[in-house]
């Protein structure tokens, strides 16, 4: 039951409050003001409640400032209440919840609305709260708890360092302008640069000496590299760099870090500093000057802009020096010149986060994303989107540009000057756009690559000068990367969008996190072309269900989508959701067109599988391998014809292709042993089991001596059946002791093209397996929490020691106490008031049913239905659909279930509860029908 709490007579706030204060067992209170004018009011009910024992929780914030120490301090002197404060300063976030929580013996009543702790919200004030009963294990209750012990773990400890503090800020605030509090006063890690370091420290136990971090602009690279340095207690640092004009903000940055026990130098063109103990360089200077060093002169060095390491200026000073340790940093790892740079740093990734990651533990600036429908006389229809000129020609409309500008002042944005750029079909486009926008008095200028880098900078400059009345700079592509203007403020995406990857490098250019910037406003005119769906795929990722998955976050406006707002109008959204539901996303004719937009933007290189990493949460390569077998052959089915014969010769090789297909059909990887041994014998004549131990320490913080030779008999083929047998070329041969490379194997690494081939799926498989698991103990069976398996990785992961295709089945499948249940959901069919096979009645809930053989009493069956008392594990694994667009799904992991009621026999009906009740976002996409 609900009950409204107002400000009346009848159901006054501060009277609900204080009653429940003194009944309940325990109470927790959660609010973003606490004044000492409502504090004071409380101070009667807090005393008893001490003296009956009752225990409490506070938490509150600095949220604007409001809070007051008197209030504080007055708290702390109860014994029974515990008080910390969430710094709103500090984490840039605002705290405005309210939440007053009484335990009860058999219950919980909560009151949650618009009430702090204030005197005008208990007594007059216009108040909205809702008072519920909560059951202790009700899924809503659970939710609250959980979210408030989210914000209690990551607040302040009211103690009187604290409130000293805060104190003296707000007094000096009434003095004088202080722009904000923040209880620490040391530089606070963000969430990479606290992964990057563990990561790192893993590496170097292991014995490494290289590594490569990836994060977008923005994020604490530079703070990342001072911080490693500092844990790393180098004496002699050089830290090289791409352009000039970054130099003394890193200097700055490790200064702040490392304070003065050190000495900072510049060594460029116009000041040579090489008698200090840091050295911040350009990569210019010191290739002129390199011999001027020591080889063994730095202990530790860091390359900013790392994708450039493989140009010859880099590798000639890279491969001079000899430090203890070289980190790279960059923001992309897409290759400049056809080398991997993977390879220089030894294949170590310390860090890779994308753009989800990134927006949602706070490193860019939220974005707020409007799809505008396009004005009607723009029709695709007719038109070749890759023919610039017809589509320039179309888009260099008057109409069109006032419709933008319209739009523009309409959605306003952040900050007193705007600062925008607008992205363009081509240079003509660009200029023409430049024109019409003046002409409506908003000073705009057009920059394409025609233009010099100094042209470039000086309007750059202009666009951040808060002064300069320029507030537009429209381009076609030379801003899609590596060009750092932090303070835009509005993106125009003003062409069709026809990769999903250009998308994101321009949605990026204006995420740079900006003092006088709160948020990004993007604008995307989205017109009829057959692609608009490519916008909701760049949004989304590739880390999606399915199909409809893409459709739900649609239709919730990306609401999943952390620190963005994503809103589309009715139009532009029906058009995607139809394109979504027409599009077979496998289909060879859509798979190539894929490809091509991603060659485009490797230069027209043709990708590794290496390069697709950068990008593959918009680009997933392992469709091409689904296709065709092997990603060799899908090339020789898609490239020109020149590169098809090429490939095509490559491929007449039987041995190339069955021992290729065998080592691509593990992608992705569930388990690394296979491919960090295969790697290894490459280029060793053997491997045994205290070398495997060895080289796999540093993917593995534990290292399973079972799992090793387990996985020496699966390499040597001692688990396939006779289909796997003939299909895959054999790599390796085993004798018990030690593994050697088969004499076909062999052959075929001689030849250089080959080798090529197989280090590179190799390396796809363990750095996409890095991403996905990185280096945890999931014990055995090797299972992690929501990941995607099929029932044949089962039996891997078991060390099932039989012919593992034994492991395919009905959806029920057994290694001693393990049960795996294989789940598939009809979505159509969901209804709580229906009784169906498999469906979730809750987030923790759901109905299951037997094999037709099983029976309560005996088997199996028993040990299914009385689980616990057996010590049997029920490892649940559920997905929507057996198959979208013809390509069978796998299944998501939802960890170990119990189970609570069952009836019947041959089959049983039970109801499961899980231990880890599903998040939201997965119990809709199990329940939600589109």
């Amino acid at each position: 039951m609900n009950t409204l709490i107002t400000n009346n007579q009848t159901t006054n706030f501060y009277n609900n409050i204080t009653k429940l204060l003194v009944e309940c067992e325990s109470f927790t209170f959660n609010v973003a003001f606490i004044s000492f004018s409502g504090l004071q009011l409380l101070l009667d009910s807090f005393k008893i409640s001490e003296q009956k024992g009752i225990k409490g929780k506070i938490l509150s914030s600095t949220y604007l400032n409001f809070t007051q120490v008197k209030a504080l301090e007055k708290i702390k002197e109860f014994k029974n209440i515990e008080l910390r404060i969430y710094d709103s300063n500090e984490s840039n976030i605002g705290f405005h919840s309210k939440s007053y929580i009484y335990e009860f013996k058999n219950d919980y009543k909560v009151i949650i609305g618009s009430s702090n702790i204030t005197a005008s919200a208990f007594k007059s004030n216009i108040e909205w709260n809702v008072k519920t009963l909560s059951k202790k294990d009700d899924i809503f209750l659970q939710d609250v708890l959980s979210e408030f012990d989210t914000l209690w773990n990551n607040s302040y400890i009211a103690n009187d360092e604290f409130l000293l503090e805060y104190s003296n800020f707000l007094q000096n605030q009434k003095k004088e302008f202080v722009p904000s509090f923040s209880f620490k006063k040391d530089i606070k890690r963000n969430f990479m640069q606290e992964k990057a370091l563990q990561r790192l420290e893993e590496l170097r136990n292991s014995g490494e000496k290289k590594a490569l971090i990836i994060a977008a602009t923005g994020s604490g690279k530079t703070y990342l590299s001072a911080f490693d340095v500092k844990k790393f207690k180098a004496k002699r640092v050089l830290f090289l760099v791409h352009r000039e004009n970054i130099l003394l903000s890193a200097k700055d940055s490790f200064e702040n870090i490392l304070g003065e026990k050190f000495s900072y130098g510049l060594y460029t063109g116009n000041k040579k500093e090489q008698d200090k103990d840091y050295i911040f360089s350009t990569i210019q200077t010191m290739n002129n000057s390199y011999e001027n060093f020591s080889s063994e002169q730095f202990d530790y060095i860091i390359i900013d802009e790392a994708h450039h390491i493989t140009s010859p200026s880099y590798k000639k000073v890279v491969d001079y020096f000899n430090p203890k340790f070289l980190l790279g940093l960059t923001a992309t790892s897409n290759r400049m010149d056809g080398n991997s740079i993977y390879e220089v740093f030894d294949e170590n990734i310390a860090c890779d986060i994308r753009l989800n990651d990134a927006l949602e533990h706070n490193l860019v600036v939220p974005f707020h994303y409007f799809g505008i429908s396009d004005i009607k006389s723009i029709d695709y229809e007719n038109i070749d989107l890759s023919k610039i000129d017809e589509l320039a020609k179309l888009l260099n409309v008057n109409k069109r540009a006032e419709f933008i500008v319209e739009q523009m002042n309409f959605y306003s944005h952040i900050g007193n000057k705007r600062k925008v750029i607008g992205f363009c079909v081509s240079k003509e486009h660009a200029s023409f756009m430049s024109e019409k926008f003046n002409e409506n008095k908003i000073n705009s200028i057009s920059l394409t690559s025609v233009d010099s880098i100094e042209k470039r900078e000086e309007y750059i400059k202009k666009l951040e000068d808060e002064n300069d009345s320029l507030e537009v700079i429209f381009t076609v592509d030379i801003f899609n990367e590596g060009v750092d203007i932090p303070s835009i403020n509005t993106v125009l995406f003003l062409r069709p969008t026809n990769s999903p990857i250009v998308f994101i490098q321009q949605l990026g250019r204006g995420l740079r996190k900006h003092k006088n910037k709160e948020f990004l406003t993007v604008l995307d005119f989205i017109g009829n072309h057959k692609k608009a769906y490519l916008i909701a795929l760049a949004l989304v990722g590739n880390k999606v269900i399915d199909k409809e998955s893409i459709k739900i976050s649609l239709e919730n406006n990306f609401a999943d989508f952390k620190n963005a707002f994503i809103s589309m109008d009715e139009i532009s959204k029906n058009r995607i959701l139809e394109q979504i539901d027409s599009e077979n996303f496998n289909n060879l004719k859509y798979l190539k067109e894929q490809y091509f937009e991603f060659k485009l933007l490797m230069n027209n290189q043709v990708p590794k599988l290496v390069d697709y990493l950068a990008f593959d949460d918009v680009i997933n390569p392992l469709k091409f391998i689904d296709e065709s077998k092997s990603y060799i052959e899908f090339l020789s089915k898609v490239e020109d014809e020149k590169k098809k014969s090429e490939y095509k010769i490559l491929c007449q090789n039987e041995d190339f292709i069955k021992a290729i297909r065998f080592i691509e059909n593990q992608l992705p990887i569930k388990r690394v042993y296979e491919f960090v041994i295969l790697k290894y014998l490459i280029s060793h004549d053997f491997c045994d089991e205290k070398i495997a131990f060895k080289i796999l320490g540093k993917y593995l913080k534990k290292v399973s001596k079972d799992t090793i030779i387990h996985s020496f008999y699966y390499l040597n083929q001692d688990y396939f059946d006779s289909g796997q047998i003939s299909r895959y070329l054999k790599l390796i041969d085993f004798d018990g002791k030690k593994i050697v490379k088969t004499k076909e194997f062999e052959s075929l690494l001689e030849n250089l093209k080959y080798k090529e081939i197989f280090e590179d799926s190799i390396n796809y498989g363990i750095y996409t397996y890095e991403e996905e698991f990185g280096t945890a103990d999931f014990a055995m069976p090797f299972l992690k929490l929501y990941a995607k398996y099929n029932m044949l990785n089962i039996a891997q992961l078991c060390n099932f020691p039989k012919i593992h295709s034994s492991f395919r089945g009905s959806g029920f499948l057994k290694y001693q106490d393990d049960f795996f249940l294989f789940i598939n959901l009809e979505k159509e069919k969901f209804s709580k008031s229906a009784i169906y096979h498999n469906a979730f009645l809750s987030k923790d809930t759901f109905t299951y049913q037997s094999k037709p053989s099983q029976s309560q009493d005996k088997g199996d069956g028993q040990r299914l239905v009385e689980n616990q008392k057996h010590k049997v594990k029920l490892h649940i694994f559920v997905r929507k659909f057996v198959q979208v667009d013809k390509k069978t799904q796998e299944f998501i992991y939802l960890g170990f279930a119990n189970s609570v009621k069952y009836s019947g026999n041959r089959p049983i009906s039970l109801e499961l509860k899980l231990e880890i009740p599903l998040d939201n976002r997965l119990f809709e996409e199990f329940t939600k029908v589109i």
